[in-house]
């Protein structure tokens, strides 16, 4: 089983740095931080490498989760789009805002 099915290559790539991987990047790095505190090392001066690799793995699976949300919302938006062209009747356009809106009538 695929973390992505292959539909979602048509979709554009996300951005590198984008929210869900600058996130998890630093969920990765305060990860290891806190481990660090945890075994009575010096949190940020130690384990270096492991800091990175925490940023590295994080940043990653944050992309992913980015790319699978995009097409998660590609596909929520292609269903609407079949349902309201299937079934204009559902859909009629108003005159003008003065229509679709209740009359306002301010308390004072």
């Amino acid at each position: 089983m695929s973390v992505l099915p292959d539909e979602s290559r048509s979709l554009p790539p996300p951005n590198i740095v984008n929210h869900n991987s600058v996130v998890l990047g630093a969920i990765g790095w305060a990860a290891v931080v806190l481990n660090n505190f945890g075994h009575r090392r010096p949190a940020l001066s130690t384990g270096v490498h492991r800091q990175i690799l925490g940023i590295s793995i994080g940043w990653f699976i944050g992309y992913y989760a980015t790319r699978r949300e995009n097409y998660y919302y590609a596909c929520r938006d292609r269903a609407l789009y079949q349902y309201i062209k299937h079934h204009p009747e559902d859909f009629q356009l108003k005159g003008t805002l003065a229509e679709v809106m209740d009359p306002f009538h301010p308390i004072r």
